[in-house]
């Protein structure tokens, strides 16, 4: 569910994605999950037609687009060979989409949301400040479907999803708004594992209801420490619960490699 929400939260085409794209996600999952190892090879061209039924024109194209988000590097006659974590385009929307398909690398999961925590007391201070009556309806009406939802876990990640983004998209400003995935992603990833007993659901609550009542007030200052306030718990319980995870992943149902 979290990868189809993400794309979904970011408004994404709404036209099925044709063959070549279908492959570099099946294979992308693969590289993130890490099936194929980093500086290891992948399989050939005819491999890998064989693997997924498709010609090996529709196998190029979606190496290309892997290529092209810095997954994969392609030598002619040394083959195409997984880059190094650190040359993927890790704030591209596919990348950030395919972690939420894996098992969640804590570090990971604490970095994105160290972002989380830079980002989004300044987008509730901006909100506040230059948010329109309509986008704080947005923001209200979110934290509403929260409270109706909160003895749903799956209906409240939605709905907690579409607080946060009103809450970016009333900051009205185009270069965070660029960036909102980073945030989708942290929030999606963190938040199966911080509630997945309804009653966190409930506990949350107020702290949301505290930062949409600053935003409405247009209280810019106590917006972003309220939203400060409600990350600094996120925070707390995403350690509680990671210093009970063992093994060091997080399981979010495992790749998709069917």
């Amino acid at each position: 569910m979290n990868e189809l929400l993400y794309y979904d939260l970011k408004d994404a085409n709404g036209v099925a994605p044709g063959l070549a794209m279908q492959i570099s996600r099946e294979l992308g999952r693969r590289i993130v999950a890490g099936h194929y190892k980093e500086d290891a090879l992948i399989e050939d061209e005819g491999k890998l037609s064989q693997r997924f039924g498709v010609s090996k024109s529709v196998i190029r194209e979606g190496v290309k687009l892997l290529v092209s988000k810095g997954l994969l590097e392609v030598k002619r006659g040394n083959g195409t060979r997984v880059r190094r974590r650190a040359s993927w385009a890790l704030l591209d929307d596919d990348v950030l989409a395919w972690h939420l398909s894996v098992d969640t690398k804590p570090m990971f999961l604490r970095q994105l949301l160290d972002i989380r925590q830079m980002m989004e007391p300044k987008a509730a201070a901006w909100a506040a400040l230059h948010g329109t009556d309509a986008q704080h309806a947005d923001i209200e009406a979110a934290q509403i479907r929260m409270e109706e939802e909160s003895h749903s876990i799956e209906d409240f990640v939605v709905a907690d999803a579409l607080f946060h983004r009103a809450i970016l998209r009333a900051a009205n400003n185009e270069i965070l708004l660029s960036m909102e995935g980073v945030i989708f992603s942290a929030l999606l990833s963190s938040i199966r594992l911080t509630n997945r007993d309804p009653r966190e659901n409930v506990s949350s609550i107020p702290f949301h209801r505290k930062v949409l009542d600053a935003i409405k007030a247009r209280d810019h200052k106590q917006a972003e420490k309220m939203m400060n306030d409600h990350l600094s718990d996120t925070s707390q319980r995403l350690k509680s619960a990671l210093g009970e995870t063992p093994g060091g992943v997080i399981s979010n149902g495992g790749p998709r490699t069917d």
